[in-house]
């Protein structure tokens, strides 16, 4: 959130800054989606790290993967999903945090 948190007034503003929000790439009759390439690379690494750990350690994650694979998503796009998931905890936890210390 840097040294301006105020700057985030929507849980969706959280994920493009951290470039995990999805963006639409569909031509023709498919209708995938593609992260937004722009914001804190390292945010979005973070991220990505926290997605593959949690798929591989949490059983919770390994049968949404599953499910989305019996769905016809591949793996990149199941993380992709995964990111936008993680980045909405994140923001809840860290907004809470900052009222916490702004109390």
């Amino acid at each position: 959130m840097g040294d301006n948190p105020e700057r985030l007034r929507s849980e969706a503003s959280f994920p493009h800054l951290c470039g995990v929000a999805p963006i639409p790439a569909w031509s023709g009759k498919t209708n995938p989606h593609r992260l937004h390439r722009g914001g804190d690379r390292r945010a979005n690494q973070a991220l990505h790290t926290a997605a593959v750990v949690r798929h591989r350690y949490r059983d919770t994650a390994r049968e949404y993967a599953n499910r989305r694979t019996s769905e016809g998503k591949s793996m990149p796009e199941i993380i992709r999903c995964q990111k936008r998931y993680l980045a909405r905890e994140v923001f809840s936890a860290l907004r809470a945090d900052y009222q916490g210390l702004t109390t």
